[in-house]
């Protein structure tokens, strides 16, 4: 029996390598992050895409590398043409702005690819519950089934 697909987004890494937040909340959802990489990843064969590895560059060097160091050894999906159609038709129907591009493209990746898990933090164009029946139905529409969008803590209650 083979593990669960899983595409970890931008904010799994990220989250797992900074500075411990002020903010309780944010704080906690570092924490939780943290167990559940410990705790829980070898329960699921993971993948992420080169979308986050562009991320996962930007800001203090030593943050970067630290990013990219836990993603190393995780497979990375192709882009393909399901993927890029599906991330247009996200933001041409207003699912996912487009300032914010690479979500629709996280989205995308993971549909096309037929992961069944996206673990994200991003709860604004991602994990957001007023959007997550559009993206649903964009992905229908794709003829692709929309991955389980969830939280490492929702994640660790299912």
């Amino acid at each position: 029996m083979s593990s669960p697909t899983l595409y970890l987004e931008t904010t799994i890494p990220s989250y797992l390598v900074a500075r411990p937040s002020r903010d309780v909340r944010l704080a906690a959802d570092q924490l939780t992050t943290r167990e559940w990489w410990d705790e829980s990843r070898h329960d699921y064969e993971l993948f992420t895409s080169q979308t986050v590895l562009d991320e996962v560059q930007h800001g203090d060097p030593a943050f970067a590398a630290a990013r990219r160091e836990q993603l190393a050894g995780v497979t990375l999906l192709r882009n393909i043409s399901e993927a890029a159609e599906l991330a247009k038709r996200l933001l041409r129907d207003q699912i996912v702005p487009v300032v914010a591009a690479a979500d629709a493209t996280h989205i995308a990746l993971a549909a096309a690819h037929g992961m069944e898990y996206l673990l994200t933090w991003n709860c604004k164009h991602i994990n957001n519950h007023r959007i997550r029946s559009r993206i649903e139905r964009a992905c229908e529409a794709a003829g692709l089934l929309c991955p389980d969008i969830c939280t490492p803590a929702e994640l660790m209650r299912a």
